[in-house]
């Protein structure tokens, strides 16, 4: 009885002795294991016959900056307002001076919003511009939907006349 009680107390650390000496000897070599690196890699093309998923910006890519907008009325800029607290405030501050909390964080540091030289683009350009510009703003063009578009350039231009 007592060798019984004996080996099941010292069979199961003996076989993982076993086991963990059997890794050891047989297991992978961390050192040879294959790995492909990023910069190395090849990616397949797409596949015969697919689509592409980009979504298309019907308004900026038609003619670009040859497009007119709708004209400003008190409720489309307060819709733009509302819609540039969603999208904009946090990079361009509340009045639109480049000093909201996060924007203060980059460098350079986001545009002035009210500058007079942004008079000078046509809607359509403005639009783009403000959709797929430089910094931070290229995934607006994913984010910013169709209807909310408008409103937040009409918005943006009374920006620039209120200062």
């Amino acid at each position: 009885m007592k060798k019984l009680i004996a080996f099941m107390i010292l069979a199961p650390p003996m076989f993982g002795a076993v086991v963990f000496g059997w890794i050891l000897v047989r297991g992978p070599r961390m050192t040879v294991q294959h790995h492909i690196r990023e910069f190395q890699m090849v990616l397949p093309g797409p596949a015969q016959g697919s689509v592409s998923v980009k979504p298309v910006t019907t308004s900026v890519t038609a003619k670009q900056g040859v497009m007119e907008g709708p004209r400003a009325t008190t409720a489309l800029l307060a819709q733009g307002r509302v819609y540039y607290d969603y999208y904009c405030l946090f990079c361009h501050g509340s009045e639109g001076a480049g000093d909201g909390p996060v924007g203060n964080s980059y460098v350079p540091r986001p545009a002035d919003l009210r500058r007079s030289s942004l008079e000078a683009y046509p809607d359509g350009e403005l639009l783009r511009r403000m959709l797929t510009g430089t910094g931070h703003e290229p995934v607006l063009e994913r984010v910013v939907p169709q209807r909310h578009r408008w409103p937040l350039l009409l918005y943006l231009r009374a920006l620039g006349t209120t200062h």
